[in-house]
């Protein structure tokens, strides 16, 4: 990872401090949620408590999470239906949308993707739903005709002809893998490198997630209201340098910390968290939108009550830490974690 050697500390705003009290809070509010205590905790920051935002670490909200555990890890898939299936998700980004081809021809792979078994469950769906998230836009390509998720098929079906996923397997740098996904037609920067990080989590993939970040728009505006100047950094070092700065900025707002059980932030929750602070700050700073337009938070917060899973790429090694945070009754904390390795159990573990 290349660090960011500076003379001079860029010159923040009262956003940046924002930045820090937001992950601490936000964090906080998804162990007591694990854990089940968060009736008993509610957040004292009106605006979390009203309004959706992601949590600190992209991997652990539970779009994220249903993509590792129930699409990626739930079986033994070779890489090509792994690439089919994490894109197949990833395009709508909707649960629902899943559940409904799981209900109507089973588990989505290549051979439903090119026996067109997968076009047929979503014309039936999109007649009475949505089948994409809100969460971002999803520009079909132009090239070609024909409802919007029929487009979107065409192409991924385009890119396993064109052996994109054998391409992107035998990349070196993420950088390089973002550039393959990059090239095709409605795939802008921001949904590649989204996509390249859902596939990384994967267990044929293996790219640091230190290496290589792509800002988002959401993330660009948060980046202007963090800071008066960016010391003629680039968007993409001034997340490199933010995230070089979370143990000590932690540590010097005495803010409770605890990471991800074991796992510093990456540089994709850093660009995440400038989008949310964006968010954020629209209703708790308002004299930022200066910066940055916008003066309101679209969602609110509604409770979901189905369980909340915790469970993560194995190559990380942070499951058997939450397996024993779990037994020791220390969901959110890293104490006690290793004095009883003999009670680590395969599988995911899931907190209602």
């Amino acid at each position: 990872m290349t660090t960011i050697l500076l003379k001079t500390r860029p010159q923040t705003t009262a956003g940046y401090d924002a930045f820090w009290q937001f992950a601490s809070r936000r964090q906080e509010i998804y162990f007591h949620k694990l854990s089940g205590t968060l009736e008993d905790n509610p957040p004292e920051d009106p605006i979390l408590a009203v309004n959706r935002f992601t949590n600190t670490y992209r991997a652990s909200d539970r779009v994220s999470q249903y993509l590792i555990s129930c699409i990626q890890y739930n079986q033994e898939w070779n890489w090509i239906d792994t690439f089919v299936r994490t894109l197949v998700f990833k395009i709508f980004n909707r649960i629902d949308t899943w559940n409904h081809l799981l209900t109507s021809i089973g588990e989505p792979d290549t051979n439903a993707l090119f026996d067109r078994t997968i076009d047929h469950a979503l014309e039936v769906l999109a007649e009475r739903q949505p089948i994409y998230s809100a969460a971002y836009i999803m520009p079909p390509p132009r090239s070609a005709s024909g409802p919007k998720y029929s487009r979107h098929l065409d192409l991924l079906r385009r890119m396993i002809i064109e052996e994109a996923h054998v391409e992107v397997q035998d990349c070196e740098t993420m950088e390089q893998a973002f550039g393959t996904l990059r090239r095709y037609e409605s795939i802008g920067d921001f949904l590649a490198y989204q996509f390249i990080t859902d596939l990384n989590y994967s267990s044929y993939l293996d790219f640091s997630e230190q290496e290589f970040v792509v800002p988002g728009p959401g993330a660009i505006r948060g980046i202007k209201k963090c800071f008066h100047g960016t010391n003629d950094l680039s968007y993409e070092e001034i997340i490199r340098w933010t995230l070089e700065q979370q143990h000590d900025e932690f540590k010097t707002r005495e803010l409770l910390w605890h990471g991800l059980w074991g796992r510093d932030l990456q540089l994709i929750d850093i660009q995440n968290l400038f989008c949310e602070v964006d968010k954020y700050t629209r209703v708790a700073m308002p004299e930022l939108s200066e910066f940055a337009s916008g003066t309101r938070i679209k969602q609110r917060y509604r409770p979901d009550p189905s369980p909340m899973t915790a469970w993560f790429p194995p190559k990380w090694g942070i499951n058997e830490n939450i397996m024993l945070a779990h037994k020791y009754g220390d969901i959110g904390t890293q104490e006690s974690l290793f004095s009883d390795l003999e009670f680590i159990e395969e599988g995911q573990l899931t907190l209602v």
